[in-house]
């Protein structure tokens, strides 16, 4: 540890963890158990959002995720689209019956954000499932972990079901532990 490092520590300050990307991949092998145990299934749609940059920093990355994205897609069939939502940040949403396939293109983008040198842009990974309703796994960047969540009226969440949900998957997928970091998505854009 260096004088900063020292200086920081006595101070209580400290970074967050650089993100693993490859724990993206996690679910791929979760969702199995998703929907046998916990009866959710994929809906066919996933996201990554990411804050707002300068235009011109914009353009060329939209312009690039779009090329990535359409010489992708070509083979798998995904569909997708960029847009902003009401708080003015930026989602990548794909639609894909095939779940691999949603893991694969997120992982993709979130990659090129990284090269691009956007990766503290990066703020989560969201995969939609259905059960009595809509069911989101988040996947957070800057924790490198996933965790549940259960939206269940206008701004409500179903939180009994959001700690049952990290019970019976957290062998499986990498689950934020700390629920003070569950943090709720409302107004996703799908």
């Amino acid at each position: 540890m260096g004088l900063k490092g020292m200086f920081d520590s006595l101070l209580g300050r400290s970074k967050l963890p650089v993100s693993n990307t490859e724990r993206l991949f996690a679910i791929s092998t979760a969702v199995v158990t998703m929907e046998v145990s916990l009866n959710l299934h994929p809906s066919g749609q996933a996201g990554i959002c990411f804050k707002s940059m300068s235009l011109s920093q914009y353009e060329n990355t939209r312009k690039e995720i779009e090329e990535l994205l359409s010489y992708s897609t070509k083979e798998t069939g995904t569909k997708f689209h960029i847009e902003k939502d009401k708080y003015n940040f930026l989602w990548v949403i794909l639609d894909d019956p095939d779940f691999e396939d949603l893991v694969t293109n997120i992982h993709m983008i979130s990659q090129t954000l990284i090269e691009q040198g956007f990766s503290e842009q990066i703020l989560c990974a969201v995969y939609r499932f259905e059960s009595e309703g809509p069911v989101y796994w988040i996947y957070n960047f800057k924790q490198g972990s996933y965790y549940p969540f259960v939206p269940r009226g206008k701004q409500e969440r179903d939180n009994s079901t959001e700690l049952r949900l990290k019970a019976l998957i957290e062998n499986e997928l990498p689950v934020e532990k700390n629920v003070e970091k569950w943090y709720p998505l409302w107004g996703m854009p799908f």
